[in-house]
C-alpha cells in the first residue's frame, strides 16, 4: 500500500457525541490512514471503539493504526504509532510482523527519523509544522527538516501540527507524503463539510 494522502486522528472531546458519524464522513472522503487516538485509562472502551473503527475501515478499504498502545494494536492486527517516550520500534515490529504499519514520531529531528528507519518504521512523522490546537506545546518544525528528511530517508514522510486546507499545499510541496489532521476534518461544523474538506486535501496530493 503506498502512504501517501490525508491522514486523520480521532479525538475524544472533538468528537463527543458524533464519533462514528464523523469518521465515517471523512472515510467517505477518501482518507488512507486513520489513526485512533484516546489517552484515557478505559480500556474496555478503547476496545469496544477500536474494533468498531477497524471494521468501518475494512469496509473502506482503509487502514486503521492505534496511537501508542501497541498491546491493542496487537490484539486487533492493525498499525501502531509510538512517541519518543513509547520506546523502540524494533520489539513492536517483531511483534506486528513485516506487513503492519508503523509509524514514528520524529518531532524536528532527522537523526531519530533514522534511527526509527533503521528500526523497522514504516513512515516517520515530524511537526508541529504550525500551531496545533491538539497540541498547542509543541516546538515547531521548520521546512528545511521537510526537505531533508525528503533527501536522506527513504520512506513516507508524514507531517503534523496545524495543517489547515490553506497551510497544506506548502508541506506538500516540500515533500510530505502523509499529512495528518485532526481539527482541520474533526472540527467541521456538518458531515459534509468533513468529507469536503477530507476531498480537498487529497486534490492537493492529486494536483501536486
Amino acid at each position: 500500500m503506498k502512504l501517501r494522502g490525508v491522514y486523520a486522528i480521532t479525538d475524544g472531546q472533538l468528537l463527543a457525541g458524533k464519533f462514528l458519524a464523523y469518521v465515517k464522513a471523512a472515510l467517505d472522503g477518501g482518507i488512507t490512514l486513520l489513526q485512533y487516538r484516546d489517552k484515557s485509562s478505559d480500556e474496555a472502551r478503547r476496545l469496544r471503539e477500536a474494533d468498531t473503527l477497524m471494521k468501518l475501515c475494512e469496509q473502506y478499504k482503509t487502514r486503521l493504526i492505534i496511537n501508542d498502545d501497541l498491546e491493542l494494536a496487537a490484539r486487533l492486527g492493525v498499525g501502531v504509532h509510538l512517541g519518543q517516550t513509547d520506546g523502540p520500534l524494533t520489539p513492536a515490529r517483531t511483534l506486528l510482523g513485516r506487513q503492519a504499519i508503523i509509524g514514528s514520531t520524529c518531532h524536528a529531528s532527522i537523526d531519530l527519523a533514522r534511527q526509527a528507519a533503521q528500526e523497522g518504521a514504516s513512515y516517520v512523522a515530524f511537526g508541529a509544522f504550525f500551531a496545533s490546537r491538539t497540541k498547542p506545546e509543541a516546538e515547531l518544525a521548520s521546512f528545511d527538516t521537510l526537505a531533508t528528511a525528503r533527501q536522506q530517508i527513504k520512506l513516507p514522510i508524514c507531517a503534523i501540527g496545524g495543517i489547515t486546507l490553506d497551510n497544506a499545499e506548502s508541506l506538500i510541496a516540500q515533500g510530505a507524503d502523509l499529512l495528518a489532521v485532526v481539527h482541520t476534518l474533526f472540527g467541521a461544523p456538518d458531515t459534509q463539510e468533513v468529507t469536503r474538506r477530507a476531498k480537498a486535501l487529497n486534490a492537493l496530493f492529486a494536483a501536486a
